[in-house]
Order: structure tokens, then sequence, then C-alpha cells
């Protein structure tokens, strides 16, 4: 069983109920070549979502069938009944989904269709003419909401203690499958597929050069950019680098003690990677094999749906163990309340299916490429480890705050992380 547990686990470490996309008439900044398709074309949208799907989700939450309290006294059966009450409860009586949508559509937002998918998109331009263009790519169980913060400080820096050079155009997709971006009814929407769609988007929005960044799943699409090499890519930065050498990943699969000769921060990581594989994966497992079926939950049950998200923001913030020290009910809320609204449990999880591959195993990259190490990140890459991956490693920097989903926990240092790292390519 132990043997069948970590062949599972070195693959998978690796028409929308009430939602309406209003097109607008006004006039935007992209522009679209002539004799360009009309599904290729940009269009402005806003959300909207109904009165009926928000009064539905608060009757489905006041029926809530609970189970009786965990047995243990800490996290180790997962999230805990009281703490689950708390939220799911303000969540169904003060949580108010207006105002997120008010912060949404006080954004530019945009959707265009590629390989017959549509792709909504936040793009919003510096005051800067010169500023450098980047996309940044969101992850699970996360959404755009987790990049919204960090918009400000990189595209006017100068209001956030930067200067006026360090100035960012910033492009934030909702990945296929995941928000507002259209759902896939066919195979094929991996990380490789994501990564093409990404270079078209930057070229149909009209830049010639541009910078890829991304954390979780954004960090693989950025990686598989930098070895797909478009046209006009710069350099990618990570904070979930994949850079596991392939004796590590060999020693963490077959169940072996850390391999001798490693360095204290080498020894750190495989102690953090072998606790992922055998105790801290669980909820990879069923979505990389099953993915349609935790869907029907994820899509059936609004306390289900944050009780499993829930559980990896408390893994995965640096907060010990307790996200609310490191992000609002609020802001959990919004992130929870977008999958159940747009109904995409099932279609996020599959992305986990399609992947089919380690995704901290070493890659091989030979663009720039530039690393933040976040303290509560699911291991902390060593920088030896990094640089058998990424062999153009232009930055590398280790800091002392923000955990998985740093640019939600910590937009500010996210945003100097970023203008340091791209210094050298502007």
């Amino acid at each position: 069983m132990k043997t069948i547990q970590r062949d599972i686990t070195s693959y998978l470490i690796a028409g929308i109920f009430g939602v309406m996309l209003l097109a607008e008439g006004a006039s935007f900044a992209q522009t679209t070549p002539s004799g360009t398709k009309a599904s290729d074309k940009i269009r402005p949208y806003k959300v909207h979502i109904s009165d009926a799907a928000l009064s539905d989700l608060r009757k489905r939450i006041a029926a809530t069938r609970w189970p009786e309290k965990e047995t243990v006294n800490d996290r180790s059966q997962g999230v805990q009944l009281e703490q689950l009450q708390r939220l799911v409860k303000y969540w169904g009586t003060e949580y108010d989904w207006r105002k997120t949508e008010a912060k949404l559509n006080a954004l530019p937002q945009f959707m265009t269709t590629i390989d017959g998918l549509d792709i909504q998109f936040i793009h919003v331009k510096s005051k800067n003419p010169n500023a450098l263009p980047i996309i940044l790519t969101h992850g699970w169980p996360g959404s755009i909401f987790e990049l919204i913060k960090i918009i400000g400080p990189l595209t006017d820096p100068v209001a956030y203690g930067g200067k006026a050079e360090d100035s960012f155009d910033v492009v934030i997709p909702s990945m296929p499958g995941y928000g507002f971006s259209g759902r896939p009814t066919e195979t094929g929407w991996d990380a490789d597929h994501i990564a093409r769609a990404w270079a078209e988007l930057m070229k149909r929005l009209g830049y010639k050069k541009y910078v890829a960044q991304g954390g979780d799943w954004g960090s693989v699409v950025a990686d598989k950019m930098a070895q797909q090499q478009p046209e006009g890519l710069l350099g990618i930065h990570v904070n979930m680098p994949a850079t596991v050498p392939p004796e590590i990943a060999k020693a963490l699969n077959d169940g072996d003690p850390a391999p001798a000769g490693l360095s204290d921060k080498e020894k750190a990581a495989y102690k953090s990677l072998n606790y992922l594989y055998t105790k801290g994966a669980g909820y990879a497992g069923i979505m990389v094999t099953r993915p349609q079926t935790i869907g029907y939950s994820l899509s059936d049950s609004p306390a289900g749906l944050a009780a499993f998200f829930l559980d990896k923001f408390n893994d995965w913030t640096f907060s010990g163990g307790n996200a609310e020290k490191s992000l609002t009910k609020d802001e959990m809320l919004d992130d929870i309340s977008l999958y159940w609204l747009t109904n995409t449990g099932a279609s996020s999880a599959r992305l986990y299916w399609e992947n089919n591959a380690n995704n901290f195993n070493a890659v091989n990259i030979t663009i720039p490429a530039a690393i933040t190490v976040f303290p509560g990140e699911i291991y902390q890459a060593p920088r030896s480890w990094a640089e058998r991956s990424y062999h153009n490693l232009i930055y590398f920097h280790e800091v002392d705050k923000g955990g998985h989903f740093a640019q939600w926990e910590q937009p500010q240092l996210f945003a100097e992380e970023l203008r340091e790292a791209f210094k050298t390519l502007r």
C-alpha cells in the first residue's frame, strides 16, 4: 500500500448557473489586428451573479448536514469542525458577494477565445509607457483573487515606495476551467496547452516583449512557457520552483531516508517533501485519479467546497495552521465563492488529471529565471538544487514571511521581489 501511495503521489504533485458576463460597449485599450477572426477578438466584460444564485447558496448553507466533531484535538484528521462552522456561518449570514463583485468590475476585465475556449483576464496598464508587461498565473485552490492585491504595487510602484522605472503592465488570466474562463469539454488543456495559450494572449495584446510569473500551477505554466520559449518571452519568476534532482526524487518516491551528504537546507527540503508525499497530498490524489468523483461533492455542497479549500489555506499559508492569521474570512470566501458561483470545482480539479506529472521534479530551463523562496511554501527550494534546474538563474532570494499564497498574503513584499527579479531584463 505504501508503494502504491508513493506511485500515485509521484504523479499528482504535479452553462454556469446564475453567472452572466455582460459585454460592454465602451472603448478599451486593446486592439485586434485587421483580418483576425471574430472569435479571436478581445471583448470587454463585466461580471454579474444573479440574485437567484446567491439565494440558492444561502439556502444550501443553511441546510448543511454536519458530521460529528473530530476525535482528536488537532488538525491531523483535517479541518476542525468548529473552525469550518464559523466560516460557513459567516458565509451564509454576513458575507457580501456584491462588494466583491464591485471590486472586480472596477478593474478592466476582458474575454478572448483561444483554441475554442473563452479566456477571461484582467489587464491593467501602467501610466508609464515603458512599463514591462507581465502575465501572472494563479494556482489551485487560488484564483485571480490571490493576485489582485499586487496590481497596484506593480502598475504604480511610486505610490507603494518604488520607482517609476519599476512599472509593469499587468495581465491576469483565469486558467481554463477556473473562474470566468471557459470549462474545457474535451481533454488536452494541460499546462503545456495553457502556456501556449498565454503566449497567444500576450501576442493578441500587442506585446513584443514580456515576462511571466506564477505560483502553484502558475509556476508550472511559467516553467512550460520558459521551455517553449515563445517569441518575446524575456524571462520568468516562480515562487514554487521545480528543483528536486533525479536522485532525490527517486529516494522520495522509494520512501528512503534522506541521502547522505545533503546540506542543512537540502535536508530541510527533503523533510518537507517527504511529509507531502506521505501525509499531505491526499487532496491531489483524488483529483489526479478521480476529478469527476470529487467534483460532484464540490459542485453540490458549499460546506464541502469550503472544507476542501480551507484545509489547504490552513496548510499553505504562513500562519502556523490557522489561515485566518494570514487571510481574512472575506478574502478566503471571495475565492471559495468564485468556485461555487461558477461551478468550477470539477473542471479545476481536472487540471491535476490532465497534468499527470510531478510538479516539483527538476526542470531544464535555459532562459533567464528568478526565484523567491517563501518560508511558508510547501518546501523551501535550496539554491543548490535551483541552479541545477534553472541554468540562467538571474535572481534567487529567501524572504522571511509569506507562504504558498505569497502574492495574496504579502502583496507589497511580493511586488518588491518582482521589481528586483526583473530589473536586469528591462
